[in-house]
């Protein structure tokens, strides 16, 4: 037998538990699926900047579990577990995690995006061994230590910096001819005397044997001891099996009230079109998403 909830929100990120936490105070019965970690990509950031109420800052793995935390305290429930399929039931949605089926009137995804892989050699065998995606989880293990970082965004210029605070030096290798990060992140790179920068480098290899020991791009070996990958995003999709169109870019299209072309089906955060991909954007979304839901099941017209 299905569990009933008005409300199924898949994922659970910033964007994810906003929705949470909306849609339970606006008095609805509602249920997070959060996968396997709560926060989802959020965790490995050290420092979220322009997040309101954090003056200095915030690291995600404290900023989700307080959200977390408001959102279970108005009544909103939680199960570690991630969607492995979604049907439709009439008017309302079938859910399925690995152990059991939801009922739900309207689903909110907010499943994000994962992390993407260079798909070098050695990547695989040394992730773990030196080959990482979170800085803040491994700055401490590579104190007084070369490290790497792959990629030219936010993210990477991001963790550069959270990694220059432990490292003996830092270089971030870029494939194009610029960074693409944020004005503010490229002028702290640019006075940090511990980080440089390689432009229009593409890696061909992760080097070691148990470990890393360093990268080769262009024919050239380097030596290094982590090597942190930040080369964009995938959107995770994949247990939506064709459900709807997705965008060009992999994502779900949504209208101003973040409906899909699906009724009953919303998405918030970095897994929907024209996401601004920053926490502060998910968190906004997730709580219009569940706004937009309880009109929906209030009688809302869809589209």
């Amino acid at each position: 037998m299905a569990k009933e909830f008005d409300i199924l929100v898949a994922g659970g990120g910033i964007a994810g538990l906003t929705a949470g936490l909306t849609a339970a105070r606006l008095g609805r019965s509602v249920q997070v699926l959060t996968g396997d970690v709560l926060g989802g990509n959020l965790l490995s950031i050290e420092k979220i900047e322009g997040f309101p109420g954090f003056a200095d800052g915030v690291a995600g793995y404290e900023l989700c579990p307080i959200t977390q935390g408001q959102a279970a305290e108005a009544g909103a429930g939680f199960a570690m577990t991630e969607v492995i399929e979604l049907q439709a039931d009439g008017a309302r949605w079938n859910v399925t995690d690995p152990v059991e089926t939801y009922s739900a009137g309207a689903v909110i995804i907010t499943t994000g995006a994962s992390i993407k892989e260079l798909g070098v050699p050695g990547e695989e065998a040394l992730r773990g061994h030196g080959v990482s995606h979170c800085a803040s989880c491994d700055a401490p293990l590579l104190k007084d230590k070369v490290v790497a970082v792959v990629g030219g965004g936010d993210s990477a210029a991001q963790e550069a910096l959270t990694l220059a605070g432990a490292a003996s030096s830092v270089t971030i290798y870029c494939r194009e001819d610029a960074l693409i990060a944020k004005a503010v992140y490229q002028a702290r790179i640019e006075a940090h005397a511990g980080i440089d920068v390689r432009y229009g480098t593409t890696i061909d290899k992760i080097l070691g044997d148990d470990v890393v020991t360093g990268i080769s791009a262009g024919g050239a070996d380097m030596e290094c001891d982590g090597v942190f990958i930040y080369i964009g995003l995938a959107p995770n999709t994949g247990f939506l099996n064709g459900l709807l169109d997705l965008g060009a870019d992999g994502r779900v299209p949504v209208d101003e009230d973040l409906r899909s072309q699906v009724p009953g089906l919303f998405a918030a955060g970095c897994v929907r079109t024209g996401s601004a991909g920053q926490a502060a954007s998910s968190a906004g979304d997730g709580a219009a998403a569940a706004i937009a839901a309880d009109a929906y099941l209030e009688g809302g017209t869809w589209r």
